[in-house]
């Protein structure tokens, strides 16, 4: 048993507490500091908190962490110009081996002023290496001459299914790739890294995100992340709580082992089969009712409603839920559709009501957001998309950005929301997610004092709850996870400042003390001078 006192504790809705006492992981009793130490005055461990802030601690409700951890190896490709993201990859590929690899991550042709690379330039770059860069959005990829070759991408190589081969007017490869399907074509022919190096990797990421506050994650990467998190769990390596979800193509893999949703404990657990609904808004691939603005182009719807319902009756006949990426209007109303129609055969069947979802959840109108709300289905949004694409949703979207990003309107229409980054597509870091959730603004406080429409900031507490109790209860976790309250696991942060009290502004710049899960501290800041 350990006493924690004299401490700013965030417990919405009670009356003030300043202590509490953690017995086995789990929080005991809180209280003033006179009734906790009165109580329990036979508990000799007591810890003055010198009226820190304590927090609960955070989750990230959409993380692609196998992803996330490989791009700390490979080229970082977010830069303002094209002749910087050469230059980089460059020197990447002169410290390569004969023949090795360049892969990067991060490029957005939005932001260069001659919009997407080509083949070509990046041939004259790389030498004899073979090259594959990602874009921000995931969505799209870049590839050398050489990779085209390996993956056996030519002039008369069809576009595969879920996705598109950019030609030039001759009808060759430029070396841009669209969606999945064009993608997952290239990336077959670049050697698989093996679970030795991806634990190795996901091991040695997980500290980096104690130190940001994060105590869990809801991950979207592939089946060997799903392998390494099971052969870390058996070996007693449980270091953060991972809900993980299931990639569709290894979808019967997951049925045949007999594995449903929410199956699993608190530090390991099945959720929901991941669906691509369009693709993003980057590429202008996201599914739109109407076309972009100076073009015909309404983006690439990836399934049909009938597709989405054949998949989800699959399913949730055999115990599991859907988590849909929808970006696009389109997309949105297409999903709910489909939902609407799912939920009506849960109940002739007489199956569980699932805890379906909505993944991003960018553009949709004040109709679908009731209909969300009538289906009982969660929006898992990720607010720092907000700020990061605030320019280029009103270059493509113009007047339609009203109903983007539009998080507020969620809360009032009802619907239960979830927190998180998509990371490596924006960085993990929860506080900056806090800010552009409450601020709408990016970290050069832009485009102004009220942020980009102001009508759809969270409050800070909104935003909290999307980053704590609300992603322990869509794991059916939520009677025991995710609040600093009696009977709950002590999953909790020690902060420098109250970020209620502080300047919205300043929310990006917190950086937690220490980091605790069940009551073990797994990070502590040297700036903490006291023993934990």
């Amino acid at each position: 048993m350990k006493i924690y006192y004299n401490a700013n504790i965030y417990t919405p809705g009670q009356p003030r507490k300043t202590a509490f006492i953690v017995d086995h992981g789990t929080f005991i009793a809180l209280g003033s500091d006179q009734e906790i130490l009165d109580s329990f005055s036979q508990v000799k461990r007591a810890v003055n908190l010198q009226n820190k802030t304590v927090w609960p601690g955070l989750t990230d409700s959409h993380v692609h962490l196998q992803t996330l951890a490989d791009s700390t190896a490979i080229v970082d490709c977010e830069t303002p110009t094209i002749e910087a993201c050469l230059e980089r990859v460059k020197e990447a590929a002169e410290q390569l081996p004969a023949g090795a690899w360049v892969r990067g991550h991060g490029w957005n042709h939005n932001r260069w002023k001659n919009g997407f690379g080509s083949a070509k330039l990046l041939d004259s770059v790389t030498g004899d290496h073979p090259a594959y860069l990602t874009a921000k959005s995931l969505h799209a990829a870049w590839a050398n001459s050489k990779a085209l070759a390996l993956s056996g991408i030519e002039s008369q190589t069809p576009d595969p299914p879920s996705g598109i081969i950019l030609r030039d007017q001759d009808g060759n490869p430029t070396g841009i790739l669209f969606e999945s399907g064009a993608m997952a074509k290239l990336e077959s022919a670049i050697p698989k890294p093996g679970q030795k190096e991806i634990i190795s990797n996901i091991k040695n990421l997980i500290p980096k995100l104690w130190q940001m506050g994060l105590i869990g994650v809801h991950d979207f990467d592939g089946l060997d992340c799903w392998q390494a998190f099971q052969t870390l769990y058996q070996n007693q390596e449980r270091l953060i709580r991972v809900r993980k979800s299931v990639p569709f193509k290894d979808l019967d893999t997951f049925i045949n082992a007999g594995l449903r949703t929410d199956f699993g404990d608190d530090w390991l657990q099945i959720g929901s089969v991941k669906l691509f609904a369009d693709g993003a808004l980057g590429p202008q691939t996201a599914a739109m009712q109407k076309p972009y603005l100076n073009s015909e182009n309404t983006g690439t719807l990836l399934l049909s409603e009938d597709d989405i319902v054949d998949i989800g009756k699959y399913a949730v006949a055999h115990g599991l839920a859907l988590a849909i990426h929808a970006i696009g209007d389109r997309a949105n109303e297409v999903v709910l559709n489909a939902f609407s129609k799912l939920r009506a055969y849960e109940i002739a069947y007489k199956l569980p009501h699932y805890k379906h979802r909505i993944e991003h959840v960018q553009i949709i109108d004040d109709k679908n957001l009731q209909r969300m709300k009538e289906l009982d289905i969660t929006a898992s949004i990720q607010a720092i998309h907000a700020p990061s694409d605030m320019d280029m949703a009103d270059r493509y979207l113009g007047e339609r950005t009203k109903n983007a990003y539009a998080y507020r309107s969620m809360i009032n229409h009802g619907i239960k929301i979830l927190c998180g980054s998509d990371a490596p597509v924006e960085p993990i870091n929860p506080f900056y997610g806090l800010h552009a959730a409450v601020t709408r603004r990016n970290f050069n406080g832009l485009p102004d004092v009220n942020g980009w429409h102001p009508e759809q900031r969270l409050t800070i507490e909104q935003a909290i709850k999307g980053f704590t109790h609300n992603p322990a209860a869509i794991a059916s976790r939520g009677g025991h996870l995710g609040k600093i309250e009696s009977g709950y696991k002590a999953d909790f942060l020690v902060l420098n400042q109250d970020p209620q009290k502080i300047d919205p502004e300043l929310l990006a710049s917190i950086k937690p003390l220490a980091t605790f899960i069940e009551g073990n501290c797994v990070f502590k800041d040297d700036r903490l001078d006291m023993d934990l």
